[in-house]
């Protein structure tokens, strides 16, 4: 079975020999590639519509308030466990 250059999986991993071969870039031809990698990634992001970013907001805004409750509980637990035990 033969394998495109392009393929992710079923192609042979390269030799330590191909790696050390490769032409090294040099610092600003990596920036520019970071660069192009960078933007080239930002295409494919996919911006939410008005009512998903709203429940998107609503579901962050009762997860915090949920834990801080519950953080807020277990404050005032191990609160009244310290003066217990220590005394007042």
């Amino acid at each position: 079975m033969a394998a495109t250059a392009g393929a992710g999986k079923g192609r042979a991993t390269r030799s330590r020999a191909e790696a050390e071969r490769e032409v090294r870039l040099n610092v600003f031809q990596r920036i520019a590639l970071f660069v192009r990698q960078v933007i080239a990634e930002l295409r494919k992001v996919v911006t939410p519509t008005r009512s998903e970013l709203l429940t998107y907001i609503a579901v962050v805004v009762v997860f915090v308030l949920i834990i801080m409750a519950y953080v807020g509980v277990l404050d005032f637990a191990i609160g009244k466990l310290v003066l217990w035990a220590f005394g007042s």
